[in-house]
């Protein structure tokens, strides 16, 4: 009997151990020799130390054509289970390219589908760490069945529970559509590849010469596409912003972002911000820092930092409180609005939305950008998905007009008639239809050209159309703004107001879903 007892457990031994070595001592070396880790060292960089409970690690394929019956390694090739980030409960799927060069078959797709529905369940956030040849041939119409099983469980989670897909290697075709799904993506510089089809294949169909890197690579999707979320150097600071990211989301959706602990006095005022704003509304100024001068500890976890970089976005904390900054950028274009910012604008606005993390906007916005390309390219319905996100959105809302809010972009920017709880005004505001120099060579024109000094009446018209109709003053009159403050106060007045409105409570109309343009 002790016999047979020692057989089984070193049966089980060797499994496992056959487990752990994935496709063998020459494809782990082959891996390092691309300067890619393996799926197992990625989930000890990204989860806290010995937090990991590996599920499924048995599971093998069960296709017998091709030979595959010789090929049969378990796990399948990717790595699941379940383990913590500071301290807080994530579940994983790791693929691994030493296995079949990660292909999703059947049992592999399984096994990230069982992944998928336990997070859901139990409402906690899941990472891809995306290393995939994509589509098994081998096993046909089935791994493209187990690519769409991902795919619905990718949609029912969206907006319940945080997913972050972080791509170690290649993503190409149908693989390119689950971390598409999900809230961030993440990719590494060299090594990095997404496209629904490769160079060859756009070589031979449009004669187009590209390689990977320009086509798909880390820099591209950041820049370029605005597919990446988070361009890193390297795999060890990749999974490092995926950790911090996580610091500033719930569990799930009906919970509240984690409070945090700051040295930094939520009531400190600002002196820097007094003279920080240039009087020259044509003179530029970095609104990120700006914001990091406001924010606890100046810390900002940028998103989408080098895509539409006329619009910041980022995470940060007022008084131990996660905030989304929506910000325009005066020092790229302007801050002016265009296709790109809205989009991405309007998506990270609805994201925060979704996890309860209360938005903070700060307005030095000239307008929308004029031109054909612009209008051709949608301008209208892209600009309308960030008018549309805002006023969708249910979260508190806290709006700083920094110096322009011209036009249309005013009303856009969380302005009070779309739902912003609080708006306050720098003295430095300047709010109208459109700039005062344009708006008063039109109101004035044939004043101004009747008179013995055009250019004289023009500066005097223009100085008091700016007094009466440009100035945060009116808008306060009116009730738009709710006060005008000292530049210096607004780190204490976003705290003040977090805490007033952290119990707000508001619903939407009943419906099945809104139809956001897109």
């Amino acid at each position: 009997m002790a016999s047979k007892l020692r057989d089984r457990a070193n049966d089980l031994d060797a499994l496992n151990e056959r487990a752990l070595a994935g496709g063998g001592a020459d494809q782990v070396a082959r891996q390092h020799a691309q300067g890619k880790l393996t799926a197992r060292e990625r989930l000890d960089l990204l989860l806290d130390p010995d937090s990991f409970v590996e599920l499924d690690r048995f599971v093998v394929h069960q296709c017998s054509e091709f030979g595959m019956e010789q090929k049969r390694v378990p796990g399948d090739g990717v790595v699941t289970g379940h383990g913590t980030i500071d301290g807080r409960k994530v579940f994983v799927f790791a693929q691994d390219f030493t296995v079949l060069g990660g292909s999703l078959g059947p049992a592999h797709a399984s096994k990230i589908v069982k992944i998928l529905d336990l997070a859901l369940s139990v409402g906690a956030p899941v990472i891809g760490l995306c290393d995939s040849g994509g589509a098994r041939i081998q096993e046909g119409v089935a791994a493209l069945g187990g690519y769409a099983e991902i795919f619905y469980r990718n949609t029912l989670a969206s907006g319940v529970i945080p997913q972050i897909s972080v791509i170690l290697g290649p993503s190409a075709g149908g693989a390119v559509y689950s971390p598409a799904l999900t809230d961030f993506v993440f990719m590494v510089e060299g090594i990095s590849y997404m496209f629904i089809t490769g160079p060859d294949v756009i070589k031979a169909v449009t004669h187009e010469q590209v390689d990977k890197e320009a086509l798909g690579g880390a820099e591209t999707h950041a820049t370029t596409s605005g597919v990446c979320h988070f361009g890193m150097p390297d795999e060890a600071s990749c999974m490092r912003a995926v950790r911090t990211l996580l610091s500033y989301l719930p569990a799930n959706n009906a919970e509240d972002p984690p409070l945090t602990f700051s040295d930094d006095p939520p009531g400190r005022l600002v002196h820097q911000l007094d003279d920080f704003v240039p009087v020259d509304s044509h003179e530029p100024y970095d609104m990120a820092e700006l914001v990091r001068l406001l924010v606890d500890d100046g810390k900002l976890c940028m998103v989408h930092e080098r895509y539409a970089k006329n619009m910041v976005t980022a995470f940060a904390r007022i008084g131990g409180r996660a905030v989304g900054i929506v910000a325009n950028q005066p020092s790229h274009l302007a801050g002016v609005l265009d296709v790109d910012a809205s989009i991405k604008a309007a998506r990270f606005v609805r994201c925060c939305d979704c996890f309860n993390v209360p938005l903070v906007t700060f307005v030095d916005v000239p307008g929308f950008l004029p031109g054909v390309d612009q209008e051709h390219s949608g301008i209208i319905k892209h600009g309308a998905k960030l008018l549309y996100a805002f006023s969708e959105a249910t979260v508190p809302k806290i709006t700083v007009i920094v110096r322009k809010a011209y036009g249309g972009a005013y009303d856009v920017m969380s302005s009070k008639h779309i739902g912003a709880d609080c708006n306050f005004a720098f003295p430095t505001a300047e709010i109208a239809v459109m700039g005062p120099a344009g708006a008063t060579n039109i109101i004035f024109r044939r004043e101004i050209e009747s008179a013995e000094d055009p250019e004289a009446r023009r500066a005097e018209l223009l100085e008091d159309y700016r007094q009466r109709f440009a100035s945060p003053y009116r808008a306060a009159e009116l009730g738009f703004v709710d006060e005008v403050i000292h530049p210096r106060d607004v780190r204490h007045r976003i705290h003040a107001a977090l805490s007033v409105l952290a119990t707000k409570r508001k619903s939407l109309p009943h419906k099945k879903h809104g139809n956001i343009p897109l």
